[in-house]
């Protein structure tokens, strides 16, 4: 049975992953949706972070908006990378569908860099509200991580399809829970993959 205590944590949890979930909607329509949604999502990330260490002197809103303010062109350039690659996969693999039988030979590399692709996004946004390194070394982090965590990128795409059905059933939490309920449970599978990381590298988390 839950106690009270708990019961008002638990629900002011919620209230506070509502209101992440709801700036994070209202920053990436600041940016006009293509050029705020990866700042608005990274943002969400590194709140929903300070959430779960429970760091002291720490508002939602301003944590949101510096965050925001201050990797708004950089993680832009990541969303531009990530678009560019995307484009690639389909553009390629449309190629392909054209040329039927001819190169067929390339669809099992296709596969394999699109896999690599998806697992590394997967853990693109947790690694970069968690580390601190330079610019290509958050994708091959995420990269390494993924490979080398299979149970949390299963788990991780197991709540991002989890979600998915939730709010097909359910559209009416999407402007308070689908992305930071997500960024939360991302956030902690991740921490297991860290502090893998920690105890073979000594990296501080």
């Amino acid at each position: 049975m839950i106690g009270w205590d708990n019961f008002n944590r638990i629900a002011y949890r919620m209230i506070e992953l509502a209101y992440i979930n709801i700036l994070w909607i209202v920053f990436t329509l600041i940016g006009l949706v293509a050029f705020g949604i990866f700042p608005a999502t990274s943002s969400m990330f590194v709140v929903v972070r300070k959430l779960i260490k429970e760091e002291e002197s720490f508002k939602i809103f301003p944590a949101f908006w510096n965050a925001f303010r201050a990797d708004f062109l950089k993680v832009n350039g990541y969303g531009l990378l990530f678009l560019t690659v995307s484009y690639f996969f389909f553009f390629d693999f449309y190629f392909l569908q054209q040329n039927s039988g001819k190169l067929q030979f390339l669809y099992p590399i296709l596969i394999f860099l699109l896999i690599s692709g998806t697992v590394t996004f997967l853990f693109f946004f947790p690694v970069y509200a968690h580390f601190n390194l330079k610019f290509f070394q958050y994708i091959k982090q995420s990269f390494l991580i993924a490979i080398t965590s299979p149970i949390e990128v299963i788990l991780i795409g197991a709540t991002a399809v989890g979600i998915y059905f939730i709010t097909t059933f359910i559209p009416g939490i999407i402007p308070l829970f689908p992305g930071s309920v997500f960024a939360y449970v991302a956030t902690l599978i991740s921490f297991r993959a860290f502090a893998r990381i920690e105890t073979r590298k000594n990296v501080q988390i």
